[in-house]
């Protein structure tokens, strides 16, 4: 295993919540809003574990709401590297739900966040 793919395997995150009548819709489900701030937050810590620099969310690409997350569940949410580059880097984002009460459990929604580096001028530095 190179050092790039043992900083990826250690910087994975994972974090597990409930969720509560606050965070949910008119539905009862999860708002997407929501899901979207744990999300970045998930992936933000990923990403400077990874690289143990200043970093700054940039763009998010493709998130796809797959499944209901209805209140009274936990939710995990998975924060991995996919891809590095000179700058940035890539993180793609899971959050599966679980029903409270069973060990159901499934991907409801998915999606990549970037972030580059920056130093104390906001300006962008190597990732690594």
């Amino acid at each position: 295993m190179n050092a790039i793919d043992k900083r990826i395997d250690i910087s994975e995150t994972r974090i597990f919540k409930a969720v509560f009548p606050n965070t949910t819709n008119h539905y009862d489900t999860l708002f997407g809003g929501t899901a979207l701030h744990m999300m970045d937050e998930a992936a933000f810590i990923c990403a400077t574990r990874f690289s143990r620099k200043k970093v700054v969310t940039v763009s998010t690409d493709k998130i796809d709401f797959s499944k209901v997350i209805p209140q009274g569940s936990f939710v995990e949410l998975i924060a991995r590297i996919h891809k590095v580059g000179n700058t940035s880097c890539v993180v793609c984002v899971k959050i599966f739900k679980e029903d409270m009460y069973s060990e159901k459990r499934e991907l409801a929604v998915k999606g990549k966040f970037t972030f580059v580096a920056i130093n104390d001028q906001k300006e962008p530095v190597s990732v690594l």
